[in-house]
């Protein structure tokens, strides 16, 4: 391998002799480190959003929905381009930049929620700037599947996705702790007031890890190199032609479209069937939906770093198979618990969504290890690309059906998808003799 500053000029990652395993390991992490933090911005509005009508936010259900399906629809259309500029802009200004780019919307909330007359409009452009955290996913994998051989790519695309996979949870999970206290000595922001009289800082949530984003850009443009792999736009949308592209998307949509729609709504829809939004807002116990929400998206990436090494020893696409399954059946479960007479039934309802993100994991990780052994190389990044872009407009698509249905009628819908999309993935991947086995 040989190298200028920044660009390697000899690069072949299935060449034992040309690859650099210390290198792409490097890469894989910085990368990595980069990511969870913008599925922390990606995710940072269904953080904050159960707690905007506490301090004193005038907004109904369906703005609350809006609001947390907003950064879904933006991340999808941002992933459209970022599919393309691996090749374009190389791996360390991707990186770089992107980190950058996170700190904006972080500042943008950081300020909107000290005033509690902040317009509905504002907040929207907020959510909506939030979503450049889920599109440069669409950057970071394929950019990230260049340093590494096949042979490993569902190891380390599982070990990337699924750790960066865990910016969701940790927002939601450390997001309400935060909130609790004054941060950095920032004693010049005064708290806010919950509706029991309480301080709460629900601006901490969004600057903390400001930091943390530039010292990752730091980490990019210093230890970063680019792969000389270049191709331009026109070279890149020959996927479009393989019906490969289109079927993985579809197995994608049910994996990482359901589950990140899914963990995104999953406080709000706590809320609104079982907790202070419900029928049982009066009675004691109820459920926050604050306290469950990061479970969702720590199973499933969890699940998903740990299965790489599964889908690498048995091949993906069985374990697509698997997931669509549980999938299917989880919803169904999950569907029976969305018309509740009574808090008893909350338990139901919470073990199936956890069950449904589990096997969702499963699918994650099994979708990514398909792509590169059943596309040709070259085409691999691109699809990769492009099916993230696709699946991410997930938080979009949930958010809005639920604030226009039903909740159970929208989960028998999403569990009908997922068994065609399980009967596809077995007779075009998963059976013996398949066409294109992965």
């Amino acid at each position: 391998m040989n190298s200028t500053r920044f660009v390697l000029t000899e690069w072949d990652a299935e060449d034992a002799q040309s690859w650099d395993s210390r290198l792409a390991w490097k890469t894989l992490i910085i990368s990595t480190y980069s990511l969870v933090l913008a599925f922390c911005v990606w995710f940072l509005v269904s953080a904050i959003a159960p707690k905007l009508t506490q301090i004193g936010f005038d907004l109904t259900k369906q703005q609350l929905y809006w609001l947390t399906a907003m950064p879904g629809l933006s991340g999808g259309l941002i992933r459209l381009l970022y599919m393309f500029l691996p090749p374009i802009i190389g791996t360390r200004k991707l990186v770089g930049i992107s980190s950058l780019l996170y700190v904006i919307p972080m500042m943008g909330w950081f300020f909107a929620v000290q005033n509690t007359d902040t317009s509905f409009g504002v907040l929207m452009g907020l959510a909506i700037l939030c979503g450049i955290g889920g599109g440069t996913f669409s950057g970071y994998m394929p950019s990230t599947g260049y340093f590494f051989p096949k042979r490993l790519s569902g190891t380390a695309l599982g070990l990337q996705a699924g750790i960066g996979n865990l910016g969701m949870s940790l927002i939601q999970l450390v997001g309400p702790v935060l909130m609790g206290f004054s941060l950095f000595g920032i004693t010049w922001v005064a708290p806010q007031h919950n509706a029991d009289g309480g301080s709460i800082w629900v601006h901490n949530a969004a600057i903390f890890f400001v930091p943390w984003a530039v010292l990752a850009a730091v980490l990019a443009f210093t230890l970063l190199r680019d792969v000389p792999v270049k191709a331009n736009f026109r070279q890149q949308i020959d996927i479009f032609g393989n019906p490969n592209t289109w079927l993985m998307t579809l197995l994608y949509v049910m994996t990482f479209g359901l589950f990140s729609g899914f963990s995104a709504q999953f406080g709000l829809l706590i809320n609104n069937t079982y907790g202070r939004e419900s029928a049982f807002a009066e009675q004691d116990g109820i459920p926050l939906g604050a306290t469950y929400a990061f479970l969702g998206p720590l199973i499933a990436s969890l699940v998903r770093a740990a299965w790489g090494p599964l889908c690498d020893k048995f091949g993906g696409a069985i374990w697509t198979f698997v997931s669509g399954v549980g999938v299917t059946g989880t919803l169904i479960w999950a569907a029976l618990f969305l018309n509740p007479t009574s808090l008893d039934q909350f338990p139901g309802f919470l073990w199936a969504m956890l069950a449904f993100f589990f096997f969702s994991g499963i699918g994650n990780a099994g979708t990514f290890k398909q792509m590169p052994m059943v596309m040709p190389r070259l085409q691999a990044g691109g699809a990769i690309g492009f099916t993230a872009a696709v699946a991410s407009f997930g938080p979009f698509f949930v958010g809005i059906a639920l604030s226009q249905m039903q909740a159970a009628t929208w989960f028998w819908i999403c569990a009908i998808y997922a068994a065609v999309c399980s009967g596809v993935c077995w007779f075009q991947y998963a059976r013996p003799k398949a066409p294109f086995p992965g």
